[in-house]
């Protein structure tokens, strides 16, 4: 299906029965639309192929005396998009459920209920997603007049988990504190010998209020917050965040600053598949492989602190192009640097493949069909494991991206082995886009200013990160204040579904389906 053109998705909410609706610059339909059309219209977009990837509530009874809903529906290729503002009546704060139409939207309903305690009408699973049995009861921190509380307390109340019952049926627990040095999640498994026949987890032991910061920091420091939101997505999310202030302000980027964000992002792109191949061949005993790769990323970990000034490549990404040290340099030297290493990655990968003791643990293991992938609406590099051919980087190309040819990499089988590939197609593609920036990058100026945000004004921005699309959505307060930053890390779109990947799995392969997703802990709890 061919995307959609503005005027007909505005034909499309309008006869839902949206008010205030305009194709505003860049194909973007915004539109207010009354909160008993929302399953009307969504079905109505669905039809077009658009569906929800971000839903945000905001408290907007100081303004307005009421709840403010946001739904962004987007194509396959989301270069038109529909941004629909609904009101939730204080004194009858419900709004229509989409969560048996779409498995994404029951998650963000969830999360809407916890954190602002709006009610999604017709729900069929409201347990608590974002913040634990822990929280008071009636504590929602997005509420703009709540008052922060210390009495968390366990009443002793376990987490509703779902229970498995049957003969030779038994559980086995792993978390939310890990013997490793890595971020608290809970597992549970419920095994039959050593297959597994259900796993749960149990997130947002990393709830932070990140998106509430956003509106309480100054202005000027908002773009190192961004970085921090996934500590190995720092370019993404920094990225995603100052294109959305920069549509805002109808701030235009700089030739030179648009090329080596591309440079940017696939460096963060490429350190992490390579880390992640050998974190996924250590699994399997091979440690040969896990101790070349770690010694590569090393070596790209080193580049970035040359380039940037950081390891992890923050502090160059900035609202209006980039800043420090990279701004000014050539990218001669580290192009070569990138080739050597990505050669020396595609061998390490291709001996540790060519093993079959490695080779028979990923072949079949934690295989997502299509089918599951598409019913739950995973997405980036897991997705297109399973054979959903989407990248933003060619779909709706940002920064330099429409002046290069990506080739994403996708693979049908959706297991380990696949889920692998991809990372070692994307970082020979990494390695070449690289490249191609270093020998075309423009001279220039990097970076233009930031002209004030309109008061009241939003907009909307996605990149393809490593992991998979981030999405960021920025309303304004003033021209230098953010009334509501919603974030959507895609491990808030993929860690159900490494829930399937593991079933009649082993128990011994679970470390190695957990690490061909490599998700976000932080990510995902926000």
């Amino acid at each position: 299906m061919s995307a959609p053109s503005p005027a007909l998705l505005l034909e499309a909410v309008l006869a839902a029965g949206a008010d205030a609706a305009e194709v505003r610059p860049g194909g973007t339909v915004h539109c207010r639309l009354p909160r008993w059309e929302i399953p009307a219209c969504a079905e109505r977009l669905a039809r077009l192929g658009l569906h929800l990837e971000l839903l945000a509530g905001t408290d907007t009874r100081p303004e307005s005396g009421d709840f403010t809903l946001t739904y962004v529906f987007a194509p396959a290729a989301p270069r038109a998009l529909v941004v629909a503002l609904v009101a939730v009546p204080a004194d009858a704060p419900r709004f229509p459920s989409l969560a048996t139409r779409s498995y994404p939207a029951s998650r963000f309903e969830r999360e809407i209920h916890d954190l602002l305690g709006v009610v999604p009408s017709g729900h069929p699973e409201l347990r608590r997603l974002t913040l634990h049995q822990f929280w008071p009861e009636g504590y929602h921190p997005l509420r703009r007049d709540v008052a922060a509380r210390r009495d968390f307390a366990d009443a002793g109340q376990p987490f509703p988990f779902r229970r498995v019952d049957g003969a030779g049926i038994f559980e086995i627990t792993v978390g939310p504190v890990h013997a490793g040095i890595i971020e608290p999640g809970h597992f549970r498994f419920s095994v039959e010998g050593e297959e597994i026949v259900n796993l749960e987890t149990r997130l947002g032991f990393t709830h932070k209020g990140t998106e509430k910061l956003f509106e309480q920091l100054p202005f000027a420091r908002t773009p190192e917050l961004a970085e921090r939101v996934s500590g190995d997505e720092s370019v993404a999310h920094g990225l995603a965040y100052a294109q959305a202030l920069e549509h805002l302000a109808g701030c235009d980027v700089p030739p030179r600053a648009a090329w080596l964000r591309v440079a940017l992002l696939e460096l963060e792109r490429l350190y992490n598949h390579v880390g992640d191949v050998g974190m996924i061949v250590n699994d399997t005993g091979f440690s040969w492989g896990h101790a070349h790769c770690f010694r590569l990323r090393e070596e790209l970990l080193r580049l970035n602190e040359r380039l940037t000034g950081h390891r992890l490549l923050r502090g160059a990404v900035m609202p209006g192009g980039i800043a420090g040290p990279l701004a000014e340099a050539t990218l001669g030297e580290a192009a070569a640097t990138v080739e050597r290493v990505t050669e020396d990655f595609l061998e390490v990968a291709r001996l540790s493949l060519r093993n079959t003791l490695v080779l028979e643990r990923l072949q079949g293991t934690g295989r997502l069909s299509n089918e599951i992938a598409r019913e739950m609406g995973v997405v980036g590099l897991v997705a297109r494991a399973s054979g959903i051919d989407t990248d933003l980087r060619r779909d709706a190309p940002f920064a330099a991206y429409r002046e290069l040819a990506v080739t994403p990499a996708v693979h049908t089988q959706g297991d380990v082995l696949a889920r692998t590939l991809v990372r070692l197609d994307e970082a020979r593609e990494a390695a070449r886009l690289f490249g191609v920036v270093a020998g075309r990058l423009p001279t220039g100026p990097a970076r233009a200013a930031l002209p004030p945000l309109p008061a009241g004004g939003d907009a909307v921005s996605c990149v393809e990160a490593w992991r998979g699309p981030v999405w960021y959505w920025v309303w304004a307060a003033g021209p230098q204040a953010l009334r509501r930053v919603k974030i959507v890390d895609p491990s808030f779109r993929n860690w159900p579904a490494l829930e399937l990947a593991v079933l009649d799995n082993i128990v011994p392969d679970f470390p190695l389906c957990n690490k061909s997703f490599n998700l976000s802990y932080s990510g995902h709890d926000l």
